[in-house]
């Protein structure tokens, strides 16, 4: 078996693309593996949010836009982010109309009406790509940790699906709540693929990236978490 063919071999097939190269005369063709449009969507949004944190949003025909997305939507990427008025997804990665599907509720969490909004996003939409977005200082988070109870039932089911990360946190220390905070978007990103086999089924086949981010009020940095 030459080493050429030995190399192909030896690497997954998927998303690979060839180079030729002819070292001391000899010509090898050398794998190297592209990177996956999970992490090239993410650099976008990534490129989008140092545009949002410097001032230089990019300008848009937005009644162009509406117009053309009239009848039709293609989002490529669905953020689960908290209500909070000062985390709007859209302004926070530069994005446009039909740039994102947005799914937002006090603490983010995967409730039912999150996670089925997201299943629709990739199963009828064709989303590839999910960020959970935490975001600093968070309100849900903090009642959450306070162990006060809540003043209603509905607060309730706010934050009773953040108390966990709170256990997991020196509560003497003064980043507790954002610590806490990252935590929770961890276990969202986790319930995510435990409660919907769609979504499960997309990631397994690699159809769909999650990504786990948080969002800094001070300096509107979107930090990628994993």
């Amino acid at each position: 078996m030459e080493c050429g063919q030995a190399i192909r071999q030896s690497v997954p097939r998927t998303r690979l693309r060839t180079l030729s190269v002819v070292p001391l005369g000899i010509a090898l063709a050398i794998p190297v593996l592209a990177q996956s449009p999970g992490s090239q969507i993410w650099n976008e949004l990534a490129s989008g949010n140092r545009r949002f944190m410097d001032g230089k949003s990019e300008a848009r025909d937005l009644v162009a836009r509406r117009k053309d997305l009239a009848k039709t939507q293609s989002p490529r990427v669905a953020v689960l982010s908290c209500a909070d008025s000062r985390v709007p997804p859209e302004l926070v990665f530069d994005e446009g109309l039909g740039d994102l599907f947005v799914v937002r509720s006090a603490g983010e969490s995967a409730d039912p009406l999150a996670v089925g909004s997201l299943e629709y996003a990739v199963e009828h939409l064709g989303t590839v790509v999910i960020v959970v977005m935490g975001h600093q200082s968070c309100g849900a988070v903090k009642a959450a940790c306070s162990g006060e109870k809540a003043a209603s039932r509905n607060l309730e089911a706010v934050v009773a699906p953040i108390a966990a990360s709170c256990t997991k946190v020196d509560k003497r220390k003064p980043d507790t709540f954002d610590l806490a905070g990252r935590d929770h978007v961890h276990s969202v990103a986790r319930e995510l693929l435990v409660r919907s086999a769609i979504l499960k089924k997309a990631s397994d086949e690699g159809e769909l990236t999650i990504v786990e981010a948080y969002y800094s009020l001070e300096t509107g940095e979107v930090t990628k978490l994993r």
